[in-house]
């Protein structure tokens, strides 16, 4: 017979120790810092065009260095072999393949030593994370930077009391100008601040507000000469320092005017605490770095959590912490929930990463499809690329529409579908820059001697719009409508070529574009022609987004849709170069650009899909490495990093659009999505190995998944998604 006072204290020790088990485990969730994987000079060193000054997640400014201010490799101010300084500016984008923002340059120095080490520092002394950068001038003073949303932070250490700082107006990041500011409006007010605004034309036409706060007095302040097409004025500010020798300066933003961007200032970083806001920026990191937890080795978590960083940088919401914006009409309007975002680069996004923002991000999706369509009323059409709150109209199609798709299918409820409907109907009726719906729906294609580049990527893009806003249509009862667009979403079938079995450019009588060679690459600014950053193989695969089976269809059947997707991965391309997107090759996949970046998933609906997951396991292990030389190709406002966290996680939005994604193979045994409502999907791939790199059977909670593909809803849920790993 049992002592039960011996018993009870038995199982209250138990329960005891349970407890703090269960604590302890909670405790590691809530306390997880993934922010210490981030490499932030991954991607920074070559094509990536990455930066790695601090910013916050979805942030308005993004302090950093700026070793040029033009240039293909410095298109966000830095490239990581560079070893020149022209200072650092506060705003910049994130791995894109031309330049913008910039704004207002800073350059701490020491007159009294040679001029030339004023734009020198070691690069070994060059530190960075989430959050943080610092740097070591070779004139020996030592710049620390960090950053609320709305607000640059820097501290600069002199070597001795007699501090200069350059305050250049007149600099950005510049794209086929020399001249950038249109017109400028700078004021010293007292001898701690200097405010104003400026007016630019670069990639965009836009006006940015700012206000500078120094913590020390200056005692003089030097107007410079302006040279030659220079509309703004820089400034040389001279400091006596304390025995800190500590100088820190605060530059707030807003695109409204200066008494917004001093709201920002004090709403954000009010006082002088630097370390403070460092760790305040690396806390808020975490909270969305920590989503995601994986189990696979350093250098992979290094990779992955990068991405992850990566792809939180931008859309960047450009309102006030008030809630006001200025909108594509330069009209001043408060934005619901305090949100609307720019930076879009749609062209890429829509793909990958907006996908993956719906999942990771829910919280932001109402606000991005709100800015969409108050950026539609403003202008009558839906955007196309933005930054600061502006059109530049890069790229082609008007990708809004899947995004918009995307948001309604998988359930967002914060934006009204009948207005949105609105907006897509009107920007695929109505011309208007890049898109010639007279020409394309009299002919049912863009006829090359008609429009005579891009003609072939530019009706295959639009066909996806326009299968986009059938759907739409359709789900809002809207028939007529649903019918029209769904017979123009076929209309990528007009130039297939049954000879080349390729989609070629047709002129208006109907006859192909000859000489063909579909091995040759085009691009609008290098080799104009009829594709877009891309030759007529991968552009074949576009209309597979949403009609995979009219592709193999077209093809004669599966079999030969199998060896049209072999032949692609297989056929050696011709003096493959990175600014007609051929880079990362295998075959005629071009990783390092985003029109392919669904393709190996096509496998799924084709005879072997295990060679698929064959390509996706060689592309993450060749293709992305924890180094400055990490990223093969533009990252791209985070679509790259998405593809990578996608393939990682084994399962991708082959059709960005839909509520599916399809089943790849995870790269990490082990992964955990985390939601903001407490529920969680584990992906478990356990046996995972170098040798047993493909799938076996696959269950979703416990039963038997045969379905090629899960839908949003079934991840959101929470559960289990568990792959068996096998080999050949």
């Amino acid at each position: 017979m049992y002592d039960t006072k011996v018993y009870s204290i038995s199982v209250i020790k138990r329960v005891l120790l349970l407890i703090s088990i269960l604590a302890g485990a909670l405790i590691v969730v809530y306390a997880q810092d993934n922010a210490r994987y981030v490499k932030v000079f991954i991607g920074t060193d070559g094509t990536g065009h990455t930066f790695p000054g601090p910013s916050m997640p979805f942030g308005m400014v993004q302090p950093g260095p700026d070793n040029q201010a033009e240039d293909w490799n410095h298109t966000s101010g830095y490239q990581y072999r560079d070893t020149l300084l022209a200072g650092f500016s506060q705003t910049r984008l994130s791995g894109t393949g031309i330049s913008e923002m910039g704004d207002i340059l800073l350059l701490p120095y020491v007159q009294t030593q040679p001029e030339n080490l004023r734009f020198l520092y070691f690069k070994d002394s060059e530190k960075a994370s989430p959050g943080y950068y610092t740097l070591l001038k070779k004139d020996r003073v030592k710049v620390e930077l960090t950053c609320s949303e709305r607000v640059a932070f820097h501290k600069y250490t002199y070597p001795g009391p007699e501090a200069k700082l350059l305050v250049d107006l007149q600099h950005g990041l510049r794209f086929l100008t020399d001249s950038l500011v249109l017109e400028s409006d700078v004021k010293v007010e007292d001898n701690q601040t200097i405010s104003g605004y400026c007016h630019t034309k670069n990639w965009v036409e836009r006006k940015y507000f700012f206000v500078l706060k120094t913590d020390r007095v200056f005692y003089k302040s030097e107007l410079l000469p302006r040279g030659r097409k220079e509309n703004a004025p820089k400034y040389l500010l001279a400091f006596t320092l304390d025995n800190t020798r500590i100088l820190q300066v605060k530059v707030a933003l807003s695109t409204l005017d200066v008494e917004d961007a001093k709201i920002n200032l004090q709403a954000e970083i009010p006082g002088w605490n630097f370390d403070r806001v460092v760790q305040n920026a690396r806390q808020i990191w975490n909270k969305y770095l920590n989503r995601i937890d994986i189990t696979a080795g350093a250098a992979q978590k290094e990779i992955f959590y990068t991405s992850l960083y990566h792809f939180l940088l931008q859309p960047s919401n450009i309102a006030d912490v008030n809630g006001k914006y200025r909108g594509a009409d330069d009209r001043i309007a408060v934005a619901p929930n305090g949100e609307y975002y720019s930076t879009l680069s749609i062209w890429d996004i829509y793909r990958t990463a907006f996908p993956l923002m719906e999942i990771l991000v829910p919280e932001r999706i109402n606000g991005m499809i709100n800015t969409l369509l108050l950026h539609s009323k403003a202008v009558g059409f839906l955007p196309i690329w933005t930054a600061w709150g502006q059109d530049n109209y890069c790229m082609i199609g008007n990708h809004s529409i899947p995004m918009i798709l995307s948001a309604y299918n998988n359930g967002f409820k914060g934006f009204d579908p009948r207005e949105a409907l609105e907006a897509m109907v009107e920007t695929s009726t109505k011309s208007h820059i890049n898109s010639n719906w007279e020409l394309y729906n009299q002919y049912g294609y863009y006829p090359y001697d008609k429009l005579d580049n891009e003609s072939v990527s530019r009706t295959l893009e639009s066909g996806f719009d326009d299968w986009c806003v059938a759907q739409m249509a359709e789900k809002l009862g809207d028939k007529p409508t649903s019918i029209s667009f769904y017979k123009r979403a076929g209309y990528y079938k007009n130039l297939y070529d049954p000879g080349s079995k390729m989609f070629r450019g047709r002129d208006t009588q109907g006859n192909w574009r000859t000489p063909f060679d579909p091995l040759a690459a085009t691009s609008p600014m290098n080799n104009p022609g009829d594709y877009t950053e891309a030759n007529a193989w991968q552009y074949f695969w576009t209309p597979a987004q949403f009609d995979v089976e009219g592709i193999i269809m077209l093809l004669g059947g599966k079999e030969a849709f199998t060896k049209q997707l072999d032949d692609f991965f297989t056929i050696e391309t011709k003096n493959p170069d990175k600014f007609l997107g051929q880079e990362a090759m295998i075959g005629q996949y071009a990783h390092g650009n985003e029109p392919g970046h669904h393709i190996l998933y096509l496998y799924a609906f084709s005879n072997t899909p295990k060679t698929g997951q064959k390509y996706i396991h060689r592309i993450i292990n060749e293709f992305h490495r924890n180094t400055p030389d990490g990223m093969i190709g533009n990252d791209d406002c985070g679509q790259m990093s998405a593809w990578y966290i996608m393939s990682s996680l084994g399962f991708f939005p082959a059709n960005p659009a839909s509520s599916q994604f399809v089943l790849g193979a995870p790269q990490v045994s082990n992964a955990v999505i985390y939601f903001t409502n407490g529920k969680k999907f584990t992906i478990d791939a356990g046996k995972l190995s170098s040798k047993a790199i493909y799938t076996g059977k696959i269950s979703l909670n416990g039963s038997i998944h045969k379905d090629p593909f899960i839908n949003y809803l079934q991840i959101m849920n929470g559960g289990n998604l568990s792959f068996e790993m096998i080999g050949n």
